[in-house]
């Protein structure tokens, strides 16, 4: 991105949050038809799943969305070749190209930022955005990052080339490490990765030497930090923190905005829309970008139509949160909604016999994708072990996911100096969701937590 004309393209972006409710309507359900109208030239999959559905060209204009049928994940892997509308887009290319080349922030053929899902097993599914739609997402997140600033204080930042710290998982095709690395790019900033499965005392040892005045990343990473900072073993002065990848609680931004004493931001996002709404304040709630996407929610089910990505349209795409519509902001155009799930996982600590501490995050062992793996999750154990919890297609593959899942967690722990963590496969019959959140959580209590609790 270039720098002038990221911030006079900001500035052009920033005049919708002016606008009244109906105006934001009214620009929505614009950018919403064209959507539509575009799926129908250009997707073969869309145009004959309208037509299934009894919709014609002259409707579209017309129908609600609601009218118009849903997709689901498994239904864009299964449908992906024919419901991009780009020729040169093709998943086995993809599949190809994200085996054999380094994930870096480089677009596949020099065009198109390829984002994994957040699947945790199978084969993983792939969001696409061509140079159009990134910019645009990147206008909405670095919108959303600079939230309630004025254009002198966003220039007045911007003029010091602040140093920025991203705290993340960033060795992947992760779509938040992406979009961070080329946001800050785009506004002239300094840039720091610190990754979830680096060394704690190598933290402690960049951040001196970086000395950051913001902060980007998870906001369970972010926690340790500023737990560093709360135990002396750091010291920064922040001037904002924007949180993103995770959901953030109440207590959570508390801690945060008393120990790092600034402002916390709160970026909601997904694959599939990196852009999806800001949440400024314990009270505000989120506030979900209009502009950008139309976000449903129905017998508690969320589906997205994102209108800025016209190469992967993704029309009523169900997505697994949960979402509550709040009234309106007074004076915000913007839909209001309280996140009721979201990925929210433990870490894992570990403490070596010199009583040592390090952490393992959940998504730094998110990527296993292997042939009969059908689901895992990972159970402490002990403070210097765990348990690799793995449900298999078949009893004939299980020696083979047994060999590779704990050769690619020893490279994984080697990598973060938790060698001295031991660690098993246990097969299960089945992994079940949670039932208070039906969400599957990646790190479950240990049965000697859940039997002391029950006590």
């Amino acid at each position: 991105m270039n720098y002038l004309k990221t911030l006079k393209d900001l500035f052009a972006f920033m005049k919708n949050t002016r606008l009244s409710e109906e105006e934001m309507k009214k620009l929505q359900n614009q950018k919403l038809r064209t959507l539509l109208h575009f799926a129908w030239e250009r997707s073969a999959f869309y145009r004959r799943t309208f037509e299934t559905a009894g919709i014609t060209e002259e409707q579209l204009d017309v129908l609600p969305l609601s009218a118009f049928p849903a997709i689901d994940k498994t239904g864009l892997i299964e449908h992906f070749d024919e419901l991009v509308t780009v020729p040169d887009l093709c998943q086995e290319e993809l599949r190809k190209f994200d085996a054999e080349t380094q994930a870096d922030r480089k677009p596949y053929l020099g065009k198109y930022h390829v984002v994994h899902s957040s699947g945790s097993t199978g084969k993983p599914g792939y969001f696409i955005y061509d140079k159009a739609a990134w910019q645009t997402m990147l206008l909405g997140i670095i919108r959303g990052a600079l939230w309630n600033m004025s254009m002198p204080q966003i220039l007045k930042l911007l003029a010091g080339r602040p140093r920025i710290i991203y705290i993340a998982a960033t060795d992947g095709r992760y779509g938040g490490a992406k979009a961070v690395g080329d946001g800050i790019d785009g506004v002239g900033a300094r840039q720091m990765y610190l990754d979830i499965k680096t060394p704690l005392s190598e933290w402690i040892e960049n951040v001196r030497k970086f000395s950051p005045n913001l902060i980007i990343g998870y906001p369970s990473a972010i926690k340790i930090l500023a737990e560093l900072v709360e135990k002396g073993e750091i010291s920064v002065r922040i001037a904002r923190v924007i949180s993103c990848g995770e959901p953030l609680s109440a207590g959570l931004r508390s801690f945060l905005e008393e120990t790092l004493r600034c402002t916390v931001i709160n970026i909601y996002g997904a694959s599939e829309s990196l852009a999806l709404g800001v949440e400024t304040g314990k009270e505000d709630g989120m506030l979900l970008f209009d502009d950008l996407n139309v976000i449903e929610v129905e017998d508690d089910v969320m589906y997205l139509t994102c209108l800025y990505n016209f190469a992967q349209p993704l029309i009523r795409y169900r997505i697994s949160d949960r979402l509550v519509m709040k009234e309106s902001m007074a004076g915000s155009p913007f839909t209001r909604a309280e996140i009721v799930l979201g990925r929210n996982e433990d870490l894992l600590w570990f403490e070596d016999e010199n009583g040592h501490r390090d952490f393992l995050h959940p998504l730094a062992v998110e990527g296993f994708c292997l042939d009969g793996l059908r689901d895992y999750q990972f159970q402490q154990v002990a403070s210097d072990a765990f348990e690799m919890l793995a449900e298999a297609v078949s009893e004939e593959q299980k020696p083979y996911i047994e060999k590779e899942m704990l050769r690619q967690m020893k490279e994984i722990l080697r990598e973060k100096n938790l060698s001295y963590v031991q660690f098993y496969v246990r097969f299960v019959d089945e992994i079940l969701p949670n039932p208070a959140t039906g969400k599957k959580p990646l790190i479950v209590p240990s049965e000697k937590t859940e039997m002391e609790e029950a006590v």
